[in-house]
């Protein structure tokens, strides 16, 4: 069975024809998605589908983009709230994006660090968003009380800081875009990366993998990234499936199956 780490089922990219996403995810060998919160609208989305679905879960936080709007304790509140609920599993997805910033740098440095805080406080693991910040994400992945865990989610560094963050205890996990003609350099990374520290993602509907490149992404297309990771490291699809599984369930805790 399959793990999608990371996808985004909440989104209205989903709305017409959410059923029928889970139900092809299921039908591909997909037994868990998780399904990653962005703002304190889509955190209240993703908790209700993961209510609704019993192989989705549900991560809660701020994404990068949308720290501007976050009303310190009245945010942060909402959000402990929302943490207590039975399948939310992480904290996310926060972090840096300095390509689009949407959000002022200065306030997202600002916002990372509290929201890191907020995570180690519920002790929930982390998935971290860094587009264009390897440096300051490092930096800050290695200030606090504690030893935090989590995941770089759709991982763009290079082998350098993919040891960094192994040596931090964080995982790494291998979006679709793996599949891409020019992505020679996170080839790399994941043939670098062991086995026992990778998870796999589809972050859809975003990233559609090779043949689907250019359309919507879903859950059940994390397969395609478990067949190139498996090409990549020369081993069986299998292997792939059942180490990453093994890697996503100890992180974030899944326990509950979809019924046959």
């Amino acid at each position: 069975m399959l793990i999608d780490s990371h996808t985004h089922l909440e989104m209205r990219e989903f709305d017409e024809d959410r059923d029928q996403v889970v139900e092809r995810a299921w039908k591909a060998g997909v037994e868990f998605m998780l399904t990653v919160g962005t703002t304190v609208a889509y955190c209240k989305k993703a908790i209700a589908l993961a209510d609704r679905y019993e192989a989705v879960y549900a991560a809660v936080g701020i994404h990068p983009h949308d720290v501007k709007d976050i009303i310190d304790n009245g945010t942060y509140d909402a959000l402990r709230e929302m943490a207590r609920m039975d399948k939310v599993v992480a904290y996310g997805e926060i972090g840096l994006d300095f390509f689009r910033n949407l959000s002022p740098k200065a306030l997202q440095i600002r916002r990372f660090g509290e929201q890191l805080e907020l995570a180690s406080e519920l002790g929930l693991p982390v998935i971290i968003h860094d587009r264009d910040a390897h440096r300051e994400i490092m930096e800050m992945l290695g200030i606090g009380k504690g030893n935090r865990r989590g995941v770089v989610h759709c991982f763009s560094g290079d082998k350098s800081m993919a040891g960094k963050c192994l040596d931090m205890g964080f995982s790494v996990s291998a979006p679709g875009t793996v599949t891409f003609d020019k992505a020679e350099e996170l080839r790399k990374v994941v043939q670098y990366i062991p086995l026992s520290s990778l998870l796999l993602e589809t972050d859809a509907p975003y990233l559609a993998p090779q043949p689907h490149r250019g359309k919507r992404n879903e859950p059940a297309y994390v397969a395609l990234t478990a067949e190139k990771v498996a090409g990549i490291k020369g081993i069986s699809r299998e292997e792939v499936e059942e180490a990453t599984s093994e890697n996503a369930k100890k992180l974030f805790t899944f326990s509950r199956r979809m019924p046959a």
